[in-house]
């Protein structure tokens, strides 16, 4: 995992990168062996190519921005492969600035609601340091600065909440309202084929799909 070098080395206890990178692989069931040979790729060492971070940006159908995270030992061959998924879906590819600055980094940590009300978890998370708090149903949602994302984290877990999922993610500072069916499945297409390049580690975008265009999308 890039994480493993990015963010200071192949030691959990002192990167914090590297713990939450192993804290999703464990989430997601992957063996013990898997995450080991990550981190030792990651850090240039058991053999093959070294893995470098490479971030594309372009725009989707509909205008809707697009930022995508890939991890490659050949550059050369992961951007023709991003370009080419974009541009046959009728999105564009952008040069490097051209949508970053509609998005901005941020600490998101997902908890369960365990029975209590959604008033209480928001007076806990205003209390150790939040910045926000939205609501899914099933889940709370605590969106925090990414250099406060493990402090509110572990403050979470002592006033007695459940972490489900803990990221560091860029999150759109403008939104791009996509507002007919024919465009929203064609941006969800776009993303979709773009999650499946082998290479592709995150596909962030900052659109908003009402949930009426979703029910005619899944009809």
């Amino acid at each position: 995992t890039i994480a493993a070098r990015e963010g200071g080395g192949g030691d959990p206890a002192s990167n914090f990168k590297l713990r939450l990178a192993i804290e999703q692989a464990r989430a997601a069931n992957m063996p013990k062996e898997n995450i080991a040979r990550a981190i030792e790729r990651g850090l240039g060492k058991g053999g093959g190519a070294a893995l470098e971070t490479v971030t594309y940006e372009g725009y989707a159908p509909g205008k809707v921005a697009l930022i995508i995270e890939a991890a490659t030992d050949n550059r050369n061959r992961t951007t023709p492969e991003v370009r080419g998924v974009i541009e046959r879906a009728g999105g564009t590819f952008a040069s490097p600035g051209a949508v970053s600055w509609m998005f901005e980094d941020a600490g998101l940590i997902t908890v369960e609601k365990s029975g209590k009300l959604l008033d209480d978890i928001l007076e806990i998370a205003a209390d150790v340091g939040a910045q926000d708090v939205e609501d899914a149903k099933d889940f709370v949602e605590i969106f925090t600065r990414p250099n406060e994302v493990e402090k509110v984290k572990n403050a979470l877990v002592q006033k007695g909440l459940t972490v489900i999922s803990t990221e560091i993610f860029k999150k759109p500072t403008t939104v791009q309202i996509v507002s007919d069916a024919e465009t929203a499945k064609k941006v969800l297409g776009l993303i979709d084929k773009l999650e499946d390049l082998e290479a592709v580690q995150k596909v962030y975008a900052n659109f908003e799909i009402a949930d009426e265009i979703i029910a005619q999308i899944k009809s």
